[in-house]
């Protein structure tokens, strides 16, 4: 099995509605398309220190 110390830096994209984050990917374009099922959602880039906070 491979390492996974590049997973730590990998660029994440939420799909956010109301204040509440509703999907994750490391995919923008997924991301994007899972958003247009939401009215009012908007896709941001989650920040590192966001990202690191769970582990």
């Amino acid at each position: 099995m491979g390492c996974g110390c590049n997973k730590r830096n990998r660029q994440q994209w939420e799909v956010v509605v109301g204040g509440r984050i509703v999907y994750t990917s490391t995919n923008k374009s997924t991301a994007e398309t899972v958003a247009r099922r939401y009215d009012g959602s908007e896709v941001r880039e989650k920040s590192q220190q966001q990202a690191g906070a769970g582990s």
